[in-house]
Order: C-alpha cells, then structure tokens, then sequence
C-alpha cells in the first residue's frame, strides 16, 4: 500500500496461491498498484486444496488431542516441506518435477484419508489432473512476480536499505522452542526470520521483543497464568482479544514471566515494548507469574515437558492497579506512579530493560523511554 516500498514473500513462507491472487485482485480493484512491487520467492512452498483437507480431518481424528489450527493448510503444507514431498514455487516452471512431486504426495493423503469419507468438492482436492490445472493458473498469473528473493535480499543489505520483517505468532508457537505439540509448524523467532529470508546473523545489531502487559493464546495448550473468570473475560473485551484470522476469542492470563524469560533467552533479546498497558487501565490489583509450583516444589525456569507444564500451578506477585486511564499517553511523565512501578518491576524480574510502552492501537500511542534501535 506503500508505493515506495517493495513487498517480498520470503522463502520460508508458506503460501496460498489462490488466496494469494485473490487478495491481490481486491486490492488492484481499490487502485492499488500491484506489480514490480510484489516478489515471491522462488523457495517458497504452495499450500494446494488438498493440505486445507487433510488440515481439517487431521484435527477431526486428533479428536481431544486437537491443536486448534485455522484448518488453513498450514500445517500439512510445512509436513509436506519437512518431508520433502513439498511443492515449491520454483517447481511450477519444471513440469516433470511438479507432476511427480503432486503425484506422490496425493497419493500418500488419500491413503491416510482412506477410511474418511470425504465429500464430492474434497475428493476434488486429491484429483491431480485438478491440482495441475490451479498450477497452470497460478503460474501464469504469478509468474512476472516471482524470483530469487534471497538475492533481492542480500542486494538492499549491501545498499544499506532498510529491511522490515513481518513474522506472525510468538515464541511459544514456535516448533521447537514453544509448547509442543500446541505450536505452529515453522519456526517463529529471530532464527526462523533470517532462516527463512536468508539473512546472516552478522547483520543484527540488536533485537527487541515485543511483550503485552498480560498475556493471550489461541487455541489448545497449557496456559499456568490463565484467568478462567470474569477478570480474563474483562481483559478479552478491553484488549479486543480475538483472533486475528479465525476471530476466535483468545485465552487471557496475567503476564507470565518464567514464559516470558524464556522466549528472551532464545531469541536474545536485549530490550523489550510492552504493550497494551492501558488495557490493564481499570485493574485494582496486577499480577505477574513468577514461578511455577508443581508437587511442592518451585520452578522458575520454563519446562520442556508438557505434561508438566500442565500440571503447573502459578506463584504470583502482585502490585497495586493505578486506576487511572492511560489510554492515548505519550509521553513518560503522563504515566502514573503506581503504572511506572509496574513497569519497573517488569523489568527486574524479566532482565531486560522497557524501551517502548504502548498505551493504544494508534501509531501515536506510544512512549519512548529509550530509543532501541539506535547501536554503538
């Protein structure tokens, strides 16, 4: 929407061709300029009809044991990947190579939908000569916007251009760092970033985490800091909690320092934005999880086992609310006292220091106590 920036799906994306032109029409009919300004790496994986049902059955026979997906495709897409039976945009140029690979894998989806009885359109996602013609489609309507975005990558570092990565979900979804198996299929933080844009490591001077003044999840999975009342209830409305793909209302608990401490040490981060403070407006008494209690015993450390983190039991701190409407501040010395003490406190029991705050979802809502990404 910006004209002067160029748009890059990196490799490490899965993406939805279909969806994918489809948005791209709503936009250009809006005016929208949609053309040398849109690159689609040539590494990326396709998600095709057939990983959006076996996206859907898969978590039908997961029964109790459910993830919780957005039945999107996702997941199967990145299986498919991992098991290098993946269709990549590069293979809609090497036909041969395209029809082996859709070949193959339908045949293995069909043969674990085996005993599913599937529905005429859904039968349709598994014939090849269908998947095929999508490709052909795909290809043609794509193909001007497709190339070795790594290259484009490595060229704008070279040229000192500012790079702004888009990532979806926290450290806790994360495939190998998170909550598993109530994680996503890729993995989520810094490394999963320039892995999958083919960034070097080299080239990052300082990394900020961005951390809500409480804390939220989608989906299935252990969640020790949860509030299962009206106060969670309270923070869903204020903080308009709800999916931002799938609009399903999201968990909420108190902000969760031992999780919090963890996805600070795997992405290394070195100063943190606490947001939507001012959810926490109308509060009489905050609360930060400090520790985890299980069979008598403390931990403050984040568990890999998730039955243990099932069974985890929150050790709370708790401080005084401000009852003061924050909403809309931008400055640091707007701030209430008993809010500045919450911060400060985030910030010794977290480790890192508080570099942003915001107080809204406006671009002006925001207090800068420390510019971050200013380097030495």
């Amino acid at each position: 929407m910006n004209p002067d920036v160029l748009c890059i799906i990196g490799s490490g994306a899965v993406i939805d061709p279909l969806s994918l032109i489809s948005e791209m029409k709503s936009l250009k009919e809006l005016g929208l300029k949609i053309d040398e300004n849109l690159l689609i790496g040539k590494r990326a994986h396709l998600i095709l009809p057939y990983h959006k049902v076996m996206d859907s059955h898969m978590e039908e026979l997961l029964g109790v044991n459910r993830i919780g997906t957005t039945g999107r495709g996702i997941g199967p897409a990145y299986s498919d990947k991992a098991a290098r039976l993946g269709v990549r945009v590069a293979d809609l140029f090497e036909e041969q190579i395209l029809r082996d690979r859709i070949k193959v894998s339908i045949n293995l989806k069909k043969k674990l939908l085996s005993e599913i009885s599937l529905t005429e359109e859904e039968q349709k996602a598994f014939d090849e000569s269908y998947i095929l013609s999508i490709c052909e489609e795909v290809r043609g309507v794509l193909k001007n916007h497709i190339c070795n975005t790594d290259i484009e990558i490595q060229n704008s570092l070279v040229a000192k251009k500012n790079i702004l990565l888009e990532g979806a979900q926290g450290i806790l979804l994360d495939v190998d760092m998170g909550t598993y198996p109530y994680v996503t299929s890729s993995n989520t933080g810094l490394g999963g970033a320039l892995n999958g844009l083919g960034i070097p490591y080299s080239k990052i001077d300082k990394v900020l985490g961005v951390v809500k003044a409480y804390c939220t999840r989608v989906g299935q999975g252990p969640f020790p800091s949860e509030m299962e009342d009206a106060e969670g209830d309270l923070l869903r409305t204020e903080g308009g909690e709800f999916g931002a793909t799938t609009g399903r209302p999201r968990r909420c608990g108190w902000l969760d320092a031992v999780a919090a401490r963890h996805c600070i040490q795997v992405c290394g981060i070195d100063t943190i934005a606490l947001t939507k403070l001012d959810v926490l407006d109308n509060q009489e008494t905050i609360r930060i999880c400090v520790g985890y209690e299980v069979d008598g015993k403390k931990l403050t450390s984040f568990p890999a086992e998730t039955g243990l983190l099932e069974k985890c039991k929150p050790i709370f701190e708790e401080f005084p609310g401000w009852k003061v409407k924050t909403a809309g501040m931008n400055k640091q010395e707007e701030l209430p006292e008993l809010a500045l003490s919450y911060i400060r406190n985030v910030e010794k029991i977290l480790g890192v220091s508080v570099s942003l705050i915001s107080t809204g979802p406006e671009r002006n809502d925001t207090i800068t106590i420390e510019e971050p990404f200013v380097t030495e």
